[in-house]
């Protein structure tokens, strides 16, 4: 029996610079709507180095589609692209600023790999663990007790409330970061 559903999510784009800045902040957007905050930044920085790989290297064109998968407690982001060769990690410098974008997936992920996809390319892709479900929910309320031993706190939220009704609007919230 599985707990928990899986959840997926493909993007399909030409890995131009500006569209993988995008990329990256959809990624890191749906990330936060299935509540995996804590992966966002090794996510959004491994699909950041696969289409800058992409963008770089990749032949006949750029198209390429970027693809998250959350099953159970493994989140799996792969990039496919249209060309056959295969990347490969290089031995370059701590201080060199191209041809270690493979060495930075591996660096921020559980495992990482490459598999060919027939006469359709290629697709790398990278895991990370999830945390367990319980670990994304929010901290307990406080006991019954608690609030008893601060009313002028609680009447002070209530009475705020109460004038932002009678204003005719409530406060403004917004569920999109940023």
């Amino acid at each position: 029996m599985i707990s928990q559903p899986s959840r997926h999510c493909t993007v399909e784009l030409h890995a131009l610079p500006s569209r993988i800045g995008q990329v990256r902040r959809i990624v890191s957007a749906q990330l936060r709507y299935w509540h995996l905050d804590p992966l966002i930044d090794r996510a959004a920085l491994g699909v950041t180095e696969l289409l800058t790989n992409v963008h770089l290297h990749a032949r006949p064109d750029k198209l390429c589609t970027v693809e998250i998968e959350l099953l159970l407690d493994r989140l799996t982001v792969s990039v496919h692209d249209r060309d056959p060769r295969l990347p490969e990690v290089r031995d370059a410098h701590a201080t060199a600023t191209c041809g270690r974008g493979l060495s930075m997936v591996a660096a921020v992920s559980e495992s990482w790999g490459v598999r060919p996809n027939g006469e359709a390319g290629k697709v790398v892709w990278f895991t990370l663990t999830a945390p367990s479900p319980t670990a994304t929910l929010p901290p307990a309320c406080p006991p019954y007790a608690a609030v008893v031993e601060s009313p002028v706190r609680a009447f002070v939220e209530v009475e705020h409330a109460a004038d932002a009704l009678q204003g005719g609007h409530a406060p403004a919230r917004s569920a999109v970061a940023g």
